[in-house]
């Protein structure tokens, strides 16, 4: 076991710990000293700050589990791919985000089109599973499942937001400055594409 996945693990044992022992004060306290000393070690890891970090973690409740983004694949006639540059990193991505509960994966990844490109979209079939570990990437500091669909566009118009300032149909093979995994993403999408037009 790495570092990061051994950390991983901590913050869950923490976390899960200080929700089931709030009555029990002597378990309670060495739950929050291990949750501090895992977000130290993230602290470390990650470059973010140790506050920062803790508050991130204590906003999760009850047992511990992975949390869940969606992402989609939407193509052109051409076959470009829809991509949105981040404004939190300013690197190329397919758009998706994190999912709001109340809504199923497809529900999510509509609104996460509808917000980040305004273009309404029909949630097609499930094309793979990525898995974040924690240390993997710069930002990630748990483990995230992110269900990957492609998309039809059926609406709306390309519009900018606060999020994804720039964003357009193109050769995905052309771009450099990718976000995480997307140009592997990309590639699979894109494969599956290119097989259904013969």
């Amino acid at each position: 076991m790495d570092v990061s996945a051994l950390l991983e693990e901590l913050r869950a044992i923490a976390l899960t710990g200080l929700h089931y022992n709030q009555n029990d004060p002597y378990n309670h306290e060495r739950y929050e000293r291990l949750l501090r000393l895992t977000a130290n070690e993230y602290a470390a890891l990650t470059g973010l700050e140790l506050e920062q970090i803790v508050a991130q973690f204590r906003r999760e409740t009850g047992y511990i589990t992975p949390k869940v983004g969606v992402c989609g694949a939407v193509f052109n006639p051409a076959g470009q791919v829809l991509l949105v540059r981040r404004s939190d990193n300013g690197r190329w991505a397919l758009p998706g985000g994190y999912a709001e509960v109340n809504y199923t994966p497809q529900e999510n990844l509509a609104r996460e089109l509808r917000e980040e490109t305004g273009l309404e979209v029909s949630v097609n079939e499930l094309v793979d599973v990525y898995t974040a570990q924690p240390g993997q990437y710069p930002h990630v500091v748990q483990t995230t499942y992110t269900l990957f669909f492609r998309c039809t566009a059926i609406g709306g118009m390309l519009t900018p937001s606060h999020e994804t300032p720039e964003l357009g149909y193109f050769d995905h093979t052309t771009i450099e400055n990718w976000h995480m995994n997307h140009r592997q993403r990309a590639d699979r999408a894109y494969a599956l594409w290119q097989a259904e037009q013969g």
